[in-house]
């Protein structure tokens, strides 16, 4: 009969499927690993340093107050950012780069446009922001081969010869000076960027990045793809700032106070932190990051190789099978969940930490999606393990109240037996058969219930007698009752036990007969008792099973209690004295034949000579 598997390996399955749909396409546990690498990123940054070769020029809040003296309100005329490019191209910087657009012409100050122009001339270390707008309207947009700017746009073998684009141009400046890229912001799913293009698809075609064009423009390597993972340094404002207007006012001045190489050599960025421009987009760093910042970082990380690599991405969907296949193997070999949940926590913390060293080392393996998945599987598996336990509990106090003592059921319950373990075992045991004697005479002058009302009160007294003395009620055979002791619980002094309770019995059944009054004085049992090996178990129908005890020992306990009969109310055997010779008294009565054996069996009566016996 082929076994079927159990719900846990169903429910083992189910997280498998779901891990599939996850990382085949769904990614809907994508937050928790972006949460996770955030944080990552936020850590690593407040311990590293941009590139001091890296400086901004910042458009700041004070800039925009001050320079309404010198400039007039934004937007300042073209002049100005044409002066400060020439005092910037002064000093030699390695480049200058705009984060500035120059789409719209100054149809009031055409000369102002006109002296930017010929300000950047001839100047290849200059570059200038491109900006993808809205695909849906391409059709109306640039021709992409006829872009002239510096680096061209890229024909893939895909790509459409007369394919359009929307584009925000630098339009101010004549064609000969359209150097750079794009700036688009590269946002995921939930709308924070931790990438930047390095080239923007459109139609076959592949537009360079602004940072792509610096890249190209110093020989620096460029990495596979149309987009690297930014490695961010430092908080926010980390990279060094100068004021626009301090060094538009220096510039100016017939003696520099500043530095005369400060920029030599370097990087300059020129564009905006002031919250009136809002350029501010969100990143793991902050959720207002300004956008000259996060041009900074990808110029940061191209100059130096320093952006994130993807792990294999196999990896952490094969952690997460492999997490959940422990789980699973865990609870399905009744580990304790306390203990497999330890266990889970110690590979949570090393999967972790060893993540967070891999991203140290600017490689990325997301384990948060994987582990939530193994601690969802987890609660789930012990949950269905508590239900099924508490079930398993209550099905195991409902069996084993029907023939053992409430205390004996809750010390087998809080040692973890259950009704279904109960299958058969062999053990030794002692067994009592208790007989009514006189019951027939009695049925005829009663009615059938007063019989069974009678039978009622009888038996509920014995078996009480029974349990006190750690008894198994087996069953009630018409007015007889079968009970056993050393099992289902383990009893040392089963025999002492059986005896004690046969004893308090016989004064039981005293104590009746006088209730009864005449009606008692035909009503009388006759006991058997007798030690020995027996199979213990439920043994029955599929409907219907009784914890019951068989065996040659039940047989002969039964024949010893038909030897009473005109002998003693309580026979036991040489075998159930011999195990408690010095708990009571016992009257030899000698060898008898019994039924089904062929040697002589030995019997005693036994008597109380002292409480030693009794259990307490």
């Amino acid at each position: 009969m082929t076994r079927r598997p159990s719900p846990l390996t169903y429910l083992f399955i189910a997280f498998i499927l779901f891990a599939g749909f996850e990382w085949g396409g769904g990614h809907w546990l994508a937050p928790f690993d972006n949460a996770m690498l955030d944080a990552f990123a936020r850590h690593r940054a407040e311990q590293l340093k941009p590139d001091p070769a890296i400086v901004i020029v910042d458009i700041d809040e004070k800039s925009l107050v001050q320079m309404g003296e010198l400039a007039g309100n934004w937007p300042w005329p073209r002049s100005v950012h044409g002066e400060m490019a020439a005092g910037l191209l002064a000093q030699n910087p390695a480049a200058i780069v705009f984060d500035l657009q120059f789409s719209d012409p100054d149809h009031f100050r055409p000369d102002s446009d006109a002296f930017l122009n010929a300000s950047v001339r001839n100047q290849p270390s200059i570059l200038f922001p491109l900006t993808r707008m809205n695909p849906a309207e391409d059709a109306h947009g640039y021709p992409l081969q006829d872009y002239p700017g510096r680096p061209p746009f890229i024909r893939s073998p895909q790509a459409d010869p007369h394919a359009k684009a929307t584009l925000l141009l630098p339009t101010v400046l004549s064609p000969d000076n359209w150097r750079g890229g794009l700036i688009n912001f590269l946002s995921d799913a939930d709308g924070v960027g931790r990438r930047y293009w390095l080239y923007m698809p459109a139609h076959g075609w592949l537009l360079p990045s602004l940072p792509v064009a610096l890249a190209m423009q110093q020989g620096w390597p460029l990495p596979a793809g149309d987009s690297m993972q930014l490695h961010w340094r430092g908080e926010r404002q980390a990279f060094k700032h100068v004021s626009y207007v301090d060094l538009y006012r220096d510039f100016n001045r017939s003696k520099p106070a500043r530095p005369v190489h400060e920029f030599t050599g370097k990087i300059v960025i020129i564009g905006t932190s002031a919250t009136g421009l809002v350029d501010f987009r969100p990143t793991p760093i902050s959720s207002q990051y300004p956008g000259v910042e996060i041009l900074a970082t990808a110029i940061d990380n191209l100059k130096n190789g320093r952006y994130l690599h993807n792990g294999p991405p196999w990896l952490s969907p094969l952690l997460a099978v492999a997490l959940l296949l422990a789980v699973w193997q865990a609870f399905s070999r009744g580990m304790k969940p306390l203990l497999s949940g330890g266990l889970l926590l110690l590979a949570s913390l090393l999967l972790s930490a060893g993540s967070y060293l891999l991203y140290a080392r600017l490689l990325v393996v997301p384990v948060a999606a994987a582990l939530l998945l193994a601690w969802t599987f987890y609660f789930g598996s012990a949950l269905y393990g508590f239900v099924r336990e508490r079930l398993q509990r209550e099905k195991t106090v409902q069996i084993f109240n029907r023939f053992l003592d409430p205390r004996v059921v809750k010390e087998l319950v809080n040692q973890g037996r259950t009704a279904d373990a109960l299958t058969g075992e062999s053990r030794e045991i002692t067994v009592l058969f208790s007989d009514i004697r006189g019951f027939t005479t009695l049925s005829e002058k009663s009615t059938p219930q007063e019989i069974v009302s009678l039978l009622n009160r009888y038996f509920t007294r014995q078996v009480e007698v029974i349990f006190k003395h750690g008894g198994t009620l087996d069953k009630f055979i018409g007015d007889a009752i079968m009970a056993f002791w050393g099992a289902p619980a383990g009893d040392p002094q089963h025999a002492c036990h059986a005896i004690a309770a046969a004893l308090e019995m016989a004064q039981v059944l005293e104590d009746f007969r006088r209730e009864l009054g005449e009606a008692g004085a035909h009503f009388d049992v006759g006991i058997g008792v007798h030690s020995g090996p027996a199979v213990v178990g439920f043994i029955g129908s599929v409907k219907r099973l009784d914890y019951t005890a068989i065996g040659d020992t039940v047989n002969l306990a039964s024949r010893i209690e038909g030897e009473t009969k005109g002998r003693a109310r309580i026979l036991v055997s040489a075998a159930t004295k011999a195990q408690c010779d010095n708990a009571f008294d016992f009257r030899d009565f000698g060898f008898y034949k019994v039924k089904g054996r062929a040697q002589e069996v030995q019997l005693f009566e036994p008597s109380p000579h002292n409480k030693e016996g009794a259990r307490s």
